[in-house]
């Protein structure tokens, strides 16, 4: 009668690591930066978002390195996405979560243009850039998302939430540790639920709400943040304030560091007026 080796977590280990492998073997020699974007932790990004099987982790690389050829998401600068910038209705937080995370801070009631495109360049601009400021280690970002002045008018129309939920969850598997939604208003709701149809149901799961009033879904948030880090917005007791020039300052040098890390040819960007954030 012959034993059962107990399983254990090494072999789960070992088991990924070989996932790893067959996945780099399967999608081939690469060259550029689509070799340098397929880091062994990429790889285990894109097996994670489909349960490690390596034939739909393979087709959803593919897919990515097919987009990130022609959208060139690391090659936006800042000075092409001010304008978008100009309300902070998405910024870098100046703190990071209890995990050491990069926070993105969203706040739709601050809505300032109407491009679809424009709005969704901007976003994928901040998402490069959370992922450039990732601490060490790390591979996830925390998102917390204020509702102040939020309304019909200022909201984003369904199509383009459904844009950018596609490149996100398609582009950035794996990036989005945890989103908090503080305090939206009950209209809102309705407009959840005609996007949370185009959510992968492990992306939903990261998504929560937060409201003053109810005690677990702030202990939930708190437990995430330190509340001398958050902001009052959130609850905390930081003060958010946006300065437009401060953070186009921050922004154009992290283009260089963008363009250093990626190998880019800076004299197309113009990155000395990056920061100016003026309208042409």
């Amino acid at each position: 009668m012959f034993l059962r080796r107990k399983h254990t977590p090494k072999d789960d280990s070992e088991q990924r690591d070989a996932k790893v492998s067959e996945l780099r073997t399967t999608i081939g020699p690469l060259s550029g930066r689509s070799s340098m974007y397929c880091t062994d932790a990429c790889l285990r990004r894109y097996l994670e978002a489909r349960n490690w099987n390596v034939y739909k982790a393979k087709k959803m690389l593919e897919e990515t390195l097919k987009w990130r050829s022609t959208y060139k998401p690391d090659e936006i600068r800042w000075h092409e996405v001010a304008l978008e910038g100009e309300t902070g209705k998405v910024s870098r937080a100046n703190f990071h979560d209890r995990q050491g995370r990069t926070v993105l801070i969203m706040r739709p009631g601050m809505q300032n243009t109407t491009s679809a495109e424009n709005n969704i360049r901007h976003l994928v601009y901040l998402l490069e850039n959370a992922i450039l400021n990732l601490s060490e280690g790390q591979d996830q970002m925390s998102w917390l998302i204020d509702f102040t002045g939020f309304s019909l008018s200022t909201s984003v129309p369904i199509r383009t939430a459904r844009d950018i939920i596609y490149i996100l969850q398609s582009h950035y598997p794996e990036r989005l540790a945890i989103a908090f939604l503080y305090n939206p208003p009950r209209f809102f709701e309705a407009f959840y639920k005609a996007v949370k149809l185009f959510l992968d149901p492990k992306t939903a799961q990261k998504v929560k709400f937060v409201y003053p009033k109810n005690n677990d879904s702030v202990e939930l948030m708190r437990s995430y943040f330190d509340v001398e880090n958050l902001p009052g917005e959130f609850g905390g007791k930081a003060t958010l304030k946006y300065d437009h020039e401060e953070f186009s300052r921050l922004m154009a040098q992290d283009d260089v560091k963008t363009a250093k890390f990626w190998g880019t040819d800076e004299k197309h960007h113009q990155i000395g007026n990056a920061h100016s954030g003026t309208r042409t």
